[in-house]
């Protein structure tokens, strides 16, 4: 067997193997000898089978079937041992093998198409500066808040007439077509301009207007005529409304009951301790928002500042191939950039990983899933009920879907772990900034 790597560049190449008669046929014969034992073919008894009919009938199937096998495994062994760190996987160039005549050839030559990936550092060092964007909880921000918990926790009313933050439940109907539904329309998500035409409408009242001048939204109009979202991108035209209906909340009013409802019986007594609780909640869920933004930050910093060569052509041809030829290349070239941010966070994170020595052991990732059930149970207090099944559930969840499920779970404690090292090694400040300032950075 012959075994050459040939490197067109740094990051592409080929893996050639050339396989010989020595190589395979007497594993060939083996198996044939096996067959011979097993076949129950009519007019020979069972086990006598004579060598050269198997041949006649299965010997092609055979011979490829071993030589794939020797050829599955003299691959990944030669990668191993050569020590190439590849990108994706091995691609078969099929142009070549298609030629094959498995009948009279004795000699066989196959390519593999590989991409690699070239040396690269990166630095992990107080040069590196990311900002830590901290939300500024303004009175404006928390009395926001304080209202949308008033709302969630309201009463639903029907009054006569429409006003701005109503919505209005009736009939649509699309002019022209057979489109309609009765749905509700939110006045909060209508065009501004238009929102003087919905405001004063009453029970029973028809109002004809222009879908798309007064509904940009395509959820909103997937809502209204009970659609998806796809199929609303194409709705457009005058449509006719009877109103069945106004409905308002009511904001609830901040007393004992609205503290009970929000922060469980009597965890808040009085106004000025919900606000506060209110306050301190909040905060906690910034606090949160800020700490993905910043992850997300190291990642596209350190990543923008690690120059790694990327075998371009090769990764856009092994995802078509990995995907069976599913995606077009016109949808690969559109999400590449995406696919290539985040195929060299990968590479920096795992050269990280080993070069520090990480660990993950079993018994983290088993206590981050435990964690997680517990949440998702409702808490603490709903796991004690759950006390003597949780270990139960906690095993059967990392097993569930061959392993995949304990997979998910490591490589979240790997990346916990990889951007706590990064946090150790370089600079971070802090800038505080209000809520719209961070939702459009977070955006960006």
């Amino acid at each position: 067997m012959d075994i050459t790597l040939i490197k067109k560049t740094a990051t592409e190449g080929f893996i050639k193997i050339k396989l010989f008669p020595g190589d395979y046929q007497p594993k060939v014969d083996e198996k044939v000898k096996e067959y011979a034992r097993k076949a129950n073919i009519k007019g020979f008894r069972r086990g006598k089978v004579p060598s050269g009919v198997i041949k006649k009938l299965y010997g092609k199937s055979i011979k490829a079937e071993e030589i794939n096998h020797i050829l599955s495994h003299s691959l990944s062994d030669y990668i191993k041992e050569n020590k190439i760190q590849l990108l994706g996987n091995p691609i078969p160039e099929t142009d070549k093998t298609q030629k094959i005549n498995w009948d009279t050839q004795t000699e066989f030559e196959f390519e593999f198409a590989i991409g690699m990936v070239d040396d690269f550092k990166y630095d992990l060092s107080s040069k590196v500066k990311v900002k830590k964007h901290i939300i500024n909880l303004d009175d404006k921000v928390l009395r926001s808040n304080i209202e949308d918990i008033r709302m969630r926790y309201g009463k639903m009313i029907n009054p006569d007439i429409a006003a701005v933050d109503d919505s209005i439940y009736g009939n649509f109907k699309l002019s022209g077509t057979d489109r309609e539904n009765d749905a509700v329309l939110d006045l909060n998500r209508i065009n501004k301009n238009n929102l003087k035409n919905f405001t004063g409408l009453k029970k029973d009242d028809i109002l004809s207007f222009d879908l798309r001048n007064v509904i940009k939204d395509n959820e909103m109009v997937a809502s209204l005529f009970a659609t998806t979202i796809e199929d609303a991108k194409n709705i457009s035209g005058e449509v006719i409304l009877t109103v069945k209906n106004i409905n308002r909340v009511e904001p609830a009013n901040l007393n004992q009951d609205l503290f009970d409802k929000v922060f469980g019986k009597d965890q808040v007594k009085s106004e000025k301790e919900f606000k506060d609780k209110v306050k301190t909640t909040v905060q906690e869920n910034y606090n949160k928002e800020s700490e993905y933004l910043l992850i997300r930050d190291i990642k596209d910093t350190l990543t923008g500042k690690t120059k790694i060569e990327t075998p371009d052509a090769f990764l856009k041809r092994w995802l078509q191939y990995s995907n069976e030829n599913k995606i077009s290349a016109e949808d690969i070239e559109k999400d590449y950039e995406l696919y290539l941010k985040d195929l060299k966070w990968n590479l920096v994170g795992n050269r990280i990983f080993n070069d520090f020595k990480i660990k993950v052991e079993n018994e983290e990732v088993t206590k981050t899933a435990r964690k997680q059930i517990i949440n998702q149970l409702g808490g603490t207090s709903v796991a004690d009920v759950y006390k003597e099944q949780l270990n139960g559930i906690v095993q059967n969840f990392l097993q569930a879907e061959n392993g995949k499920n304990y997979s998910t779970i490591y490589n979240q404690v790997k990346e916990e772990k990889i951007i706590k090292v990064i946090r150790e090694n370089i600079s971070i400040s802090e800038k505080k900034v209000d809520l719209e300032a961070f939702k459009k950075l977070a955006n960006e």
